[in-house]
């Protein structure tokens, strides 16, 4: 057996770059955080061949002076701690003071740097970690590391590297990462001598909008919250922009993109009730906390933290996220709009079809004055009447008594309009084909309030294969799938409901009873009292029959049998205290799926119209229980677009 020998300190070095510089992103990683800690502002990298040929990162930050420069490419040498204390309390980006020996190690570097109060620069060349003397050069106020042939005296490491275009991929997404959480500093990105990323100085939301993309903004809501010391700002995008993978997701820590179980599964849980199970969403996080409250030393290359109060981190981010995504509902603008011209542009379209409305009562008086200098004037067989048409259905009264209660304060002058207009056309004959008869008044969707304006929703037109509604919105049209509209509202409720103590329920005159297995009947008997906090009576009939006695108010249009089939079978393979607690969403939600109106049933337009506002009106209601969208919109912009309008 072999003596145990201390390793010299070039193999030590490489031991550690082996950790440290996995690949050539690594190494750009390491380089571009001692530029920040220096404090630069504008941060210059070019790259050739993915990073393996060469790695050149230019900053104008404090620089290094010459005596310092053989220290920078010593093991364990580092300008940012100097004790125990300040290891606990670490604030900067780099901290252990090995990467630029490690990646010396392994390549041919040149470390090029000029303090701001010095009449020059120095540089100093290590080749294989040799160190070559300390030599006057020419160089700007600032720092420059040039990293040529990555990995050339090993090549059992190098032969372990990807494709070019594979490393340039990692190496541009760390740009990317760094770049992200630093909106204050300039950076520019050349491969191959050709600029890939421009970007100067800007808000977090243009650099964000920058580099995630214009539309991951617009479809993103602002985080901006704090409490006992902790902050979380960014951005969080709607559950409908959620994606396949992971890759949109940027969480920072105290500035350092990091990925951290603990934030990741707040946030998961946060999604939870708005996203679909096989979907991630997408975020670009900042959270900031005393240094001394997360321990960074925890990984080779720093991606990993550990928090001191991990259960109050997770409460704090879960709660953020949770809130700002429960304050959304249907229909709502984008949160941030990033181009001031398309600002503008939508302002017009809405300005338009406002015009358009107050002109469309008085069409044809205008059409008659327009003709008025060709030729004698004429009366107009009808006037037009814009309203929405009644289906040849029964309108329900509690629908048109909600929709009466919520348009109380409708315009006297539309209000007046059916019997001002079916007075003054009664005595005319139809020419041609008839018009639909008059409306009931109780069937007329009018415009509220001009101060008001058109509800985000807009009002409903038609149903659409008896799946979806039709709806006229300020600027364009408004498709809404109503079956997961509805399941989303009724969710809402039964969770508002049994959070203030027990689900209202409503007695069915005739009991509904139904075949049930002898687990079932068990599961009837032992809980039955207990589970009418869900607002469901059962009565076990017979060691074979369960009667339902009573539903969840809001689930009355349901089918009872599947509803309580469906609570049996949760409380029997979990347990009801369990089914209260943890799992208490997914049986509400199961709940809801049952008792929310179905696909194919034909509704008027009253009943179409309290839907929209009760979508209004709901948290969330962006999205189903299962995380699909419920409503989607096409503006006039697109649709004008669709038919090459002022092509």
């Amino acid at each position: 057996m072999k003596r145990i020998q201390k390793l010299p300190d070039h193999l030590v070095n490489q031991i550690a770059a082996g950790e440290v510089v996995e690949r050539p992103a690594s190494a750009l990683k390491e380089i571009l955080e001692n530029s920040l800690d220096a404090g630069a502002d504008r941060i210059s990298v070019d790259l050739a061949q993915g990073g393996i040929k060469l790695i050149r990162v230019t900053d104008n930050g404090g620089g290094i002076a010459a005596a310092d420069l053989p220290l920078a490419l010593d093991r364990h040498a580092t300008s940012k701690i100097g004790s125990l204390d300040d290891l606990e309390n670490v604030a900067t980006l780099g901290f252990r003071g090995e990467g630029l020996a490690s990646v010396a190690s392994v390549s041919r570097l040149t470390l090029t740097s000029r303090p701001h109060d010095a009449e020059h620069a120095h540089q100093i060349v290590a080749i294989d970690g040799t160190l070559h003397p300390v030599e006057p050069a020419a160089h700007a106020p600032g720092t420059s590391v040039e990293i040529v042939d990555l990995y050339f005296n090993t090549p059992a490491r190098r032969k372990f590297l990807k494709s070019e275009n594979t490393e340039y991929a990692h190496c541009e997404a760390t740009f990317e990462r760094i770049a992200l959480a630093h909106p204050q500093v300039e950076f520019i990105l050349r491969h191959n001598g050709k600029v890939v990323w421009r970007l100067p100085q800007q808000s977090l939301a243009e650099r964000v909008g920058a580099l995630l993309g214009k539309d991951f903004v617009e479809a993103s809501l602002p985080i901006d919250t704090g409490a006992a010391g902790l902050t979380l700002s960014g951005f969080v995008a709607s559950p409908t922009y959620s994606k396949a993978s992971r890759d949109a997701q940027y969480f920072y820590v105290n500035g350092r993109f990091v990925r951290d179980k603990i934030a990741q599964h707040a946030l998961r849980q946060a999604y939870r009730d708005v996203l679909h199970h096989d979907r991630h969403p997408a975020y670009a996080l900042f959270f900031t906390l005393d240094p001394a409250n997360v321990d960074v030393n925890v990984h080779p290359t720093k991606i990993e933290v550990r928090f001191r109060e991990s259960q109050g981190i997770h409460q704090f981010l879960f709660h953020s996220i949770h809130k700002a995504l429960a304050s959304t509902s249907a229909g709502a603008s984008p949160a941030v709009a990033l181009d001031a011209s398309q600002t503008a542009d939508n302002d017009a379209v809405a300005a338009n079809v406002g015009r358009n409305e107050d002109t469309l009562a008085a069409f044809g008086t205008a059409a008659a004055a327009a003709r008025a200098g060709d030729s004698p004037p004429r009366m107009p067989l009808q006037q037009p009447r814009y309203e929405q048409q009644a289906m040849p259905l029964h309108v329900a009264r509690e629908a048109i008594g909600g929709y009466q209660r919520q348009f109380a304060g409708l315009r006297e002058e539309e209000r007046g309009l059916t019997p001002a207009v079916s007075s003054a056309t009664a005595g005319s004959p139809p020419i041609g084909s008839p018009l639909p008869s008059p409306l009931a008044a109780a069937n007329l969707a009018a415009l509220p309030d001009a101060s008001d304006g058109i509800p985000p929703l807009g009002f409903a037109l038609a149903q659409l294969h008896g799946v979806y509604i039709l709806s006229q919105c300020e600027d364009g049209l408004i498709v809404v799938d109503m079956h997961a509209a509805h399941e989303r509202i009724v969710y809402e409720r039964l969770k508002n409901a049994l959070e203030e103590d027990t689900i209202p329920m409503q007695p069915l005159l005739l009991p509904v009873s139904f075949a049930a297995d002898r687990f079932e009947v068990a599961t009837a008997h032992e809980h039955g009292e207990a589970m009418q906090r869900l607002g469901i009576e059962l009565a076990p009939l017979s060691p074979t029959q369960i009667a339902v006695r009573g539903v969840p108010v809001w689930l009355q249009d349901g089918n009872p049998v599947e509803l309580a089939r469906a609570v049996l079978k949760d409380v029997r393979e979990i347990g009801l205290s369990q089914v209260l607690t943890e799992r208490r969403n997914e049986l509400l939600a199961t709940m809801a799926c049952h008792g929310a109106v179905r696909a194919n049933r034909q509704l008027t337009l009253t009943e179409m119209n309290a839907l929209l506002r009760d979508m209004e009106a709901t948290e969330r209601s962006g999205q189903c229980n299962h995380g699909r969208p419920t409503w989607s919109r096409l503006s006039m912009r697109d649709l004008d677009n669709l038919f090459m309008r002022g092509r």
